[in-house]
């Protein structure tokens, strides 16, 4: 905010033309950009899963200095206030695209709404998607967006609606709601995002026109929805088909166990999805039994996100019956699903016989022991010339289970890139050996082994080995050099010998790779 406030207080071709902003006004814009531009990344950061933060941080950047300019072009308030300066809704090469979630987020009246709205009143116009994130529309608001969205539900293909009840009374919310979906109830849409609007069950109801009109829909969005067992039978109650679903995705909601086996009914129906994420969705073990055996009809599956929910062993299992299906599969997120060894080796070892185009394999969180590792090791060599991303952070590998995968590292990758072994209970002879399987490949970015206990010196050579590729190590700052207790006070007392004998491993193992 300090930047900020600096950027908007100092002259500039810009603040020559629209007027300097005193510091009270720079300070109060700043705050409001850094909050815009902060929700807008994290935003992103939910939709891009398998990203490190990279682009998200990008994002940030790009909304604030596009918030400041805006600023800059509003120029300083007169008699408290602002200047109006009039600006072209976004809109692409051939003004297909209308989008109004720029800027600040905001409620928005009626007077508004008919300025924000009128290149959708152009005759003629050729807008086939809109996007009305990011501003909360109240009922006076509404009444004026209705009937345009009617006249344009003949040409309209995708609907974005997130966000765009933010604040409002319930009763309010969904007055909203109905209208909008009586609004665009008959449009053939293959696009369709109300996530981040606390529907729940009322809120699914207040769709009805629009969702049982549904019959093309190729990608459907109810993330952060509070979208419960209720609320999820509903929506498999109202869509009257997904023969054409691709993408469908409820991320972070309530839907239970049951709500999983309705879901489940919606994803069977499904035969040509590709993209499915239910991730922190407090779904059990029965819930996930249900919807990994659903999957199983889902042969043209390629990403596949079900983090953050309580499958446990059972389901892993069931799901790894489903695995030989997705020949497919790039991306598979798996981490936290309470898996466990047994869990963990059935659908490692699915995968290794299957999805030859793996690119992502996240299996974080799950209790994996160094047991697993050579199974894990074995499939991590058959994905040697597509793997990009190796996450098995959260568990206890300790420096066995890291040698074993360090074995399987050290053969010619074509595409890998990242690697995180963090918080595995991983010493100074795992870490080393991690270092030199993975530096020096071609396009490889980050090694992550933060959070485990390597000693101090086990510290510095690690750091010697990146010496000349420093950006490639990540951070250590929550590394414990003391470490949790030894399996035995002899390792304790003796940890070179204990060192010696790992590393002398390394000599008699050998994974096998694939023909």
């Amino acid at each position: 905010m300090e930047r900020i406030v600096k950027n908007l207080t100092t002259p500039s071709i810009l603040s020559r033309k629209y007027g300097l902003l005193n510091k009270e006004e720079a300070e109060e814009e700043a705050k409001q950009i850094e909050s815009s531009a902060f929700a807008t990344a994290s935003l992103h950061f939910e939709k891009e899963p398998d990203g490190d933060g990279g682009s998200a941080v990008q994002l940030y950047a790009k909304e604030s200095s596009k918030l400041m300019v805006e600023a800059v072009k509003r120029g300083p308030r007169v008699n408290g206030i602002e200047e109006a300066v009039s600006e072209p809704v976004t809109a692409d090469h051939e003004s297909v695209f209308f989008d109004i979630s720029g800027g600040r987020r905001a409620f928005i009246d009626a007077e508004e709404a008919k300025e924000l709205l009128k290149p959708l009143s152009a005759p003629g116009n050729k807008y086939r998607k809109i996007c009305f994130s990011n501003r909360s529309f109240g009922l006076d608001a509404a009444q004026v967006a209705a009937p345009i969205l009617s006249s344009l539900k003949g040409q309209l293909t995708e609907v974005d609606l997130s966000d765009f009840i933010a604040g409002r009374p319930e009763a309010d919310a969904l007055e909203v709601m109905s209208m909008f979906s009586a609004a665009l109830s008959g449009s053939e849409l293959r696009y369709l995002n109300l996530s981040n609007n606390a529907l729940g069950e009322k809120g699914v109801r207040a769709f009805n026109q629009l969702l049982s009109s549904q019959d093309n829909l190729e990608e459907l969005y109810l993330m952060n929805d509070g979208i419960s067992e209720e609320a999820a039978k509903a929506v498999c109650e109202l869509i009257p088909s997904t023969k054409k679903l691709k993408i469908l995705h409820f991320h972070n909601n309530m839907t239970g166990d049951e709500g999983a086996v309705a879901i489940a009914g919606l994803v069977k129906d499904s035969p040509i999805l590709e993209d499915f994420r239910c991730s922190s969705t407090r779904v059990d073990s029965e819930g996930g039994v249900a919807l990994s055996e659903a999957l199983g009809t889902c042969t043209h599956l390629k990403k596949l996100d079900l983090r953050d929910n309580m499958f446990g062993v059972e389901a892993g299992i069931a799901l790894s019956k489903s695995v030989p299906v997705f020949v497919n599969l790039t991306e598979v997120y798996l981490s936290y699903l309470n898996l466990e060894d047994e869990g963990a080796l059935a659908l490692v070892n699915a995968l290794k016989d299957s999805a030859s185009k793996l690119e992502v394999l996240e299996m974080a969180g799950n209790d994996i022991s160094s047991e697993a590792a050579p199974a894990f090791a074995a499939c991590i060599t058959a994905k040697k010339l597509t793997l990009t991303k190796l996450n098995l952070s959260e568990n206890e590998l300790k420096d066995e289970g890291a040698i074993v995968i360090t074995k399987a590292l050290e053969y010619e990758f074509g595409q890998l890139t990242e690697v995180d072994l963090s918080t595995n209970g991983i010493r100074r002879v795992g870490a080393r050996c991690l270092s030199q399987a993975v530096v020096g490949k071609p396009g490889f970015k980050l090694l992550n082994i933060n959070g485990n206990f390597i000693s101090d010196e086990g510290i510095e050579e690690v750091e010697e080995i990146f010496k000349s590729s420093s950006n490639v190590l990540g951070p250590l700052d929550e590394n414990d050099p003391e470490g949790e207790e030894y399996d035995n006070e002899d390792d304790a007392e003796d940890g070179g010998d204990n060192e010696d004998e790992l590393e002398s491993k390394l000599k008699d193992l050998e994974i096998k790779q694939e023909e």
